[in-house]
């Protein structure tokens, strides 16, 4: 059964990342995909690099797949963060894999309405701090229900139209969970499976 793992590489480390792929799998094949690259390596090993963005009419420059690939990554996107678990929220706007404002609570209650009112909490918070920016993308992150609660919120209904990017795992969100989202929401999605 080949082993799968996922990385999040920013834009300027990709071409480090490629070599050592390179180093320890083989000569590397780049085969371009829908929304990204397929890169087959001699022993076998694939990894999938998927673009952070979906299109919108600003694509990535340069002489290659990857150029292009890195160019595009690093282009500076504002994104609405919005990380939720059972034990509380993250929120907060980020461009360039930086947080430039945040807001963030906690949620103690293990009763049946907790996760009602945590999700409104979430997005009051989201809407206080989106207000105030303009975030052209949404990413979620964390529990997939409680993130549907919260853009099905009355409160959010001015940010829940906006193109959502990939949905995040993350632990408990706080700020240091909510400063790694925003690096690996602006980063190159890789899934590496190894034969």
């Amino acid at each position: 059964m080949p082993a799968s793992r996922t990385v999040y590489v920013p834009a300027d480390r990709l071409p480090g990342w490629l070599e050592r792929f390179e180093a320890s799998q083989g000569a590397l094949e780049f085969l371009p995909e829908n929304g990204g690259l397929r890169v087959q390596a001699a022993s076998g090993a694939v990894a999938e690099l998927m673009e952070p963005w979906p299109a919108d009419g600003r694509p990535g420059r340069g002489a290659n797949d990857v150029e292009r690939l890195a160019s595009l990554t690093g282009q500076a996107r504002t994104l609405g963060l919005v990380l939720v678990r059972r034990s509380g929220y993250a929120v907060g706007v980020a461009r360039e894999g930086r947080v430039l404002v945040s807001k963030s609570g906690s949620s103690n209650s293990r009763r049946a309405n907790a996760a009602d009112a945590l999700a409104a909490a979430a997005a009051e918070q989201a809407a206080a701090v989106f207000s105030g920016s303009a975030p052209e993308y949404l990413v979620f992150g964390g529990d997939r229900m409680l993130a549907q609660q919260v853009a099905g919120r009355r409160e959010f209904a001015r940010w829940a139209g906006l193109p959502r990017l990939r949905l995040l795992d993350v632990a408990d969100p706080k700020a240091a969970v909510l400063a790694q989202a925003a690096r690996d929401a602006a980063s190159v999605f890789i899934r590496v499976t190894l034969p």
